[in-house]
């Protein structure tokens, strides 16, 4: 059993910094699929919230979902090791990868060593994140996505832009306008189960071709027993490890749990969490390989592990994937999952992205009203808004603060600071506001009035009525 080297992340090298306004600005344009894409993950968090009332044991549940994750995280090292003891046990092959590379070069070297030259996947945010079909596609192997929602984003050449319905941006229209350019069916006939037969037949014959390897991610990894859980509602992760005679599953190593026992807990969570149903239609645990056959587990640090060690980030390793946060967040159900600029969108987004890179990642965390609504649906209690209030005090100490931010935050610091200028700038402000012309106000360059009208100003502050009123009043009262 090997250990991890020292982390280098696939985002390691500064980028451009993501600019998640301008991003949003394109979606926000279409007016059809932000109505459809607020509506959709807000009905999605209703059915959570009648899920999770129909259980008296919910907050129980998730308080004890919250403590294993934290126990597990705490002893990292030790179930790690158990883990892979086990699965070896079990006949598994057991690969470590320090970052995105080694993991995608391992792939490539079980791929290519069997003369394996195409590649049936399921649905892994791991391998999105680590750019696996970037990487395997130049070098010969073609890699096909059998999740419906990530075979669409495949073809369309875009990221997923929700960590459970990869294309949930999109409308059925789009999804056959696509197809029909892409796999050749009726690009006018928008039915959603034209569409995801179609996908089905032109997937299911990779999965019996010669020379094809199967590839899953995990949901949970069992360190008691060596057992990786798949939880899908399509069955293509069955496929992709049980048809091939070679199956790879990436882990997260933050993926791991206890016990056996544990996983109950999570699986009462899942589903209910991410989409408001009570279970997944399929819940695979893959021990140990058929008669005949290869499996193979790759526990992936790719940051973590530095993660792990930041005292005010670490509780983001929680993290299940289920997309709560994001279907309750106001600001991600408007400006769609690809403004975020990376494989993890919306509140979590928010706080994974900037361990990555903070300079790259440093607006993200200013995507956001601080409601706290997406802390108080996450299953296993990760304070998300608060971690990413503490993203901005990070970012400001740091400097990476746009410079226009920088000065509009320094100019309400001493506006703030002084009651007697705010006063003033209040006032001379009310009477600007009426006597300047509209597109003094309403430009290209003030983003923030395009789409909104200022409400009229009051005759009145209310520290100049309080001063008339009540102040006076409470002079004349007797002691």
């Amino acid at each position: 059993m090997s250990v991890f080297k020292a982390s280098k992340t696939k985002q390691a090298a500064s980028g451009k910094r993501v600019d998640h306004a301008k991003r949003a600005a394109s979606f926000i344009a279409q007016t059809d699929h932000v109505a459809f894409h607020d509506r959709r993950l807000w009905d999605i968090r209703g059915k959570r919230d009648a899920q999770s009332e129909s259980l008296p044991e919910w907050e129980a549940l998730r308080e004890r979902a919250s403590q294993l994750k934290e126990h597990t995280l705490s002893h990292l090292s030790d179930y790690l090791a158990q883990f892979a003891e086990r699965a070896e046990a079990n006949g598994v092959t057991v690969h470590w990868a320090a970052d995105a590379e080694e993991h995608n070069v391992i792939v490539h070297q079980i791929l290519s060593g069997h003369g394996i030259n195409k590649l049936v996947k399921s649905k892994s945010m791991l391998t999105d994140e680590c750019g696996l079909r970037d990487y395997l596609e130049p070098r010969g192997i073609e890699v096909m996505e059998t999740d419906l929602g990530e075979r669409i984003q495949q073809l369309d050449q875009e990221e997923p832009s929700h960590i459970v319905m990869p294309a949930v941006h999109k409308l059925r229209t789009d999804v056959a306008e696509l197809f029909g350019r892409t796999i050749g069916t009726d690009p006018d006939n928008s039915d959603v189960h034209y569409l995801a037969e179609s996908q089905r037949q032109n997937t299911r014959p990779y999965f019996v071709a010669e020379r094809t390897g199967g590839m899953t991610g995990c949901n949970f990894a069992v360190a008691e027993t060596g057992t990786v859980v798949v939880c899908t509602n399509e069955g293509n992760a069955d496929l992709s490890a049980n048809v091939p005679p070679v199956h790879i599953a990436s882990i997260g190593i933050e993926k791991l749990i206890p016990r056996i026992a544990d996983l109950g807990v999570f699986i009462r969570l899942l589903s209910r969490s991410a989409l408001g149903s009570p279970i997944t239609q399929y819940t695979s645990h893959f021990r140990a390989p058929r008669p005949g056959t290869e499996m193979h587990f790759i526990l992936v640090d790719n940051g973590r592990a530095e993660r792990l060690a930041m005292e005010d980030f670490w509780f983001s390793l929680k993290c299940i994937r289920c997309g709560a946060c994001m279907n309750t967040c106001p600001v991600y159900r408007r400006s769609g999952g690809l403004s975020y600029g990376s494989t993890y969108s919306g509140p979590i987004g928010a706080i994974i992205n900037p361990t990555y890179d903070l300079k790259k990642f440093s607006a993200l965390p200013f995507a956001s009203t601080l409601n706290g609504s997406c802390t108080n649906v996450c299953p296993v209690k990760i304070n998300i808004h608060e971690q990413i209030y503490k993203w901005r005090t990070v970012i400001a100490e740091r400097h990476e603060l746009p410079f226009v931010k920088t000065e509009a935050l320094k100019m309400a610091g001493k506006l703030l600071a002084s009651p007697k200028l705010y006063r003033a700038t209040v006032k001379s402000m009310g009477v600007a506001l009426e006597r300047l012309p509209n597109f003094v106000l309403y430009n290209p360059l003030n983003i923030w009035g395009l789409q909104r009208d200022l409400p009229q100003t009051p005759k009145v502050t209310f520290h100049d009525w309080y001063k008339q009123n009540r102040a006076a009043a409470k002079d004349k009262d007797p002691v």
